[in-house]
């Protein structure tokens, strides 16, 4: 233990004598003579979102430099959360020969970015004669307009480095603006050519940057001086949340370091992160605030220093008493041998035991870091970052990406009592979250490795599918190494158990029946026809389709279900479904179309009018609602009908039961709806010679 301890001591000098990280692995430090620190990064995946940046050459010295957009980049400040760029001024010329006055307005817009136009390191400033120049700004919420006007009398009224109103003018901006433009007054104009520049200038520039001389009225100075541009400097922030409110997600929150602390942004919205007092580096990197030696770097002691993780120890050298820090040090004519033996087996017995304490500590913290590094691991390869941003794009989006933590306390860590069912792609959980909302947690068992990539755009899609008979998706959490799913909790089991569960009181009437298999055939219908890709369920059976306390159907479990590549009606895929509902076609080519659907839809059908004994049913509406199940059971695709026809017949055969004019025959409805026909139970599925319950897959070739 000792000799383990000697060596993470060792380890942890070595660490903090190091080079402190400043960039994610693989990402590029610097651009040409500009470092590149994180949350800014070069590359995908190298920065925070809206901090990614271009590292192109430049047209005149061919020299790479950072540019934000179409704007240079002079440098990055962590630690002010500032940064400076370059761009051009805009200008107003008179032009003597043909009287006409031309223009060169420029503009920047950072709304949606993190970036605003520091108030404090900034001014408005306009310089020539005869001019009028107007400052434009807005931020998320507000705009602004200021404005200078000009004159000059003679080249005598003009003073080096007075900027108020001859020659020159200057005026602040406000607060947290991050779009800015400059436009003239066409009136004004400095025609008093040979007197005066013939041009006129306006530029928000830093204040540190610009000094005034007259050769910038008189000559073309200023428009020649670092090729017209200008320096700026923008204050950022990380996102629009407050520290309390990021700090919730953990996978998203920008302060990584451990030794990091948060605080709101000053100038407009979001958060930014210093490290801890006791340590230096950078806060958004893990691991990127690191101790500081203040003994090595000459903290005050006057005595024995000895450096600790996040600060000193200074104590009076031996024989004397006080604050050594204060260098208050005086001897202490009290102290005996003995008492100098005692203190020196404290201190080594207390200094062995902060030794071990801190072996345990660097050991919980490795194994903690570890556990984060393998979540966020899962998190990027199921798209999680892909996901963030187009929630973050698609406003009212009701969609949420849980972590691990709120979906086990939910579920009280996936108690066996919470389990509401479960089939080949995983096991339902009712979870409760905080605000006491009930939900559906579908712990999935696999997930193809070809499709974590697309896992995030996927869920994006179906969050999007807004129809009041499909099971609404909520969220998900991409943390775990197969993705769990957060649905909307239907409340009245399923349409299976309706139908076949011999404990119940009461019969299922025709109208029940054929409204659900109506609202089950409009869900289906929109998932073909009005999803936005096309979605194939893929899983159609009485099990997977859900019911409230009305009965209304909400077709649920996507398990199976395949988005419709672009330009493709169908496709090869692994055989997956269950025995009984499984398409032949489907079986035997492994082509899955809508139609596929449509078939195991005929076999819900089936069920509905012959699982249980019912009153009050027409038998011409059972042998039309039949004849409508043969067809979707068509052994060939495309001679079943697509599932708007079936739909649209179900709601024809629907209202034309509730016409008053229809006459009841009881008996022979009643009859024929006894036990399952042998046809239901032995011939449908296309899987009566395998023998196998419940879902089945089966790979093509094989």
């Amino acid at each position: 233990m000792l000799l383990c301890c000697s060596l993470l001591t060792v380890l942890l000098i070595a660490v903090t004598a190091s080079a402190l990280p400043n960039t994610l692995p693989g990402c590029p430090a610097r651009c040409g003579d500009v470092r590149i620190p994180y949350p800014f990064g070069i590359g995908p995946d190298c920065s925070l979102p809206g901090f990614n940046l271009s590292c192109n050459k430049d047209n005149a010295t061919g020299v790479k430099k950072p540019y934000i957009y179409n704007v240079e980049l002079i440098n990055i400040d962590l630690l002010e959360a500032q940064a400076r760029i370059y761009y051009p001024m805009s200008w107003q010329c008179y032009n003597a020969t043909s009287h006409n006055v031309s223009y060169y307005m420029w503009s920047l817009d950072f709304i949606g970015d993190p970036y605003r136009f520091s108030d404090d390191k900034n001014k408005f400033f306009v310089v020539g004669c005869d001019t009028l120049a107007y400052f434009n700004g807005k931020n998320q919420k507000d705009s602004y307009s200021g404005g200078c006007v000009l004159r000059c009398n003679s080249a005598e009224s003009l003073t080096n480095g007075s900027c108020s109103g001859i020659g020159c003018c200057q005026t602040t901006i406000p607060k947290g603006i991050n779009y800015y433009e400059v436009t003239f007054d066409g009136n004004f104009n400095n025609s008093r050519v040979g007197k005066f520049n013939p041009c006129s200038y306006a530029v928000l520039a830093e204040v540190n940057w610009f000094n005034f001389t007259t050769a910038y009225v008189t000559t073309s100075e200023l428009n020649e001086t670092n090729g017209g541009r200008a320096p700026a400097v923008l204050d950022w922030a990380i996102g629009n949340e407050t520290c309390e409110v990021a700090q919730r997600n953990t996978t998203s929150y920008g302060c990584r370091s451990e030794h990091s602390d948060c605080f709101n942004s000053s100038n407009g919205p979001g958060y930014l992160c210093n490290c801890s007092r006791g340590y230096e580096g950078n806060p958004y990197l893990p691991d990127g605030c690191q101790d500081i030696d203040e003994c090595a770097l000459k903290y005050p002691c006057n005595g024995t220093c000895t450096n600790i993780p996040g600060d000193y120890i200074c104590t009076c050298p031996p024989g004397t008493k006080g604050d050594a820090k204060k260098g208050t040090c005086t001897p202490d004519h009290g102290s005996r041998i003995s008492s100098v033996k005692l203190v020196i087996g404290i201190v080594t017995s207390t200094s062995l035991a902060l030794l071990l304490l801190l072996c345990i500590v660097v050991s919980m913290v490795y194994d903690r870091r570890k556990l984060l590094r393998i979540n966020e691991e899962y998190f990027r390869q199921h798209g999680g970052r892909l996901l963030l941003e187009e929630i973050k794009s698609k406003q009212g989006l009701a969609f949420k990406v849980f972590t691990k933590e709120e979906l086990e306390q939910a579920t009280n860590n996936f108690d066996k009592n919470r389990i509401l069912g479960g089939g080949g792609h995983g096991t339902v959980y009712k979870g409760i979250l905080n605000d006491n909302h009930t939900v559906a947690v579908k712990k999935s068992k696999i997930i193809d490795d070809h499709q974590k990539n697309e896992f995030g755009k996927e869920m994006v899609i179906l969050s999007q599918i807004n129809h009041k008979n499909v099971v609404k998706l909520l969220g998900c959490c991409l943390e775990v190494e197969v993705p769990m799913l957060v649905y909307e909790f239907v409340s009245n089991g399923t349409l299976f158990q309706l139908i076949h569960n011999r404990n119940r009181t009461s019969h299922i009437s025709l109208d029940t029946r054929l409204e659900i298999a109506s609202q089950s055939a409009e869900a289906l219908a929109y998932l073909h026809s009005s999803a936005s890709p096309p979605i194939i369920h893929g899983d159609v059976k009485s099990s997977n389709i859900l019911l409230d306390d009305n009965h209304n159907a909400k077709v649920s479990d996507f398990g199976a279900s395949m988005l419709v590549p672009k330009d493709e009606t169908q496709f090869a895929t692994l055989v997956q479904g269950t025995c009984g509902y499984l398409d032949p076609e489907y079986l035997q080519t492994c082509q899955l179309t809508n139609k596929s659907d449509v078939y195991s839809f005929g076999v819900v059908l089936l069920e509905l009018l012959t699982g249980k004994k019912a009153v009050y049913e027409e038998m011409e509406l059972v042998q039309e609602v039949a004849e409508l199940a043969r067809r979707c059971l068509n052994v060939r695709g495309e001679d079943r009908p697509i599932m708007k026809e079936v739909a649209d017949d179900l709601d024809r055969l629907r209202k034309f039961k509730q016409h008053p004019f229809l006459q009841h025959n009881t008996e022979e409805i009643e009859s024929l709806l006894g036990e399952p026909s042998s046809y239901t139970k032995n011939g449908i599925s296309g899987c009566y010679s395998l023998e196998k319950k419940g879902t089945m897959d089966i790979e093509c070739g094989r």
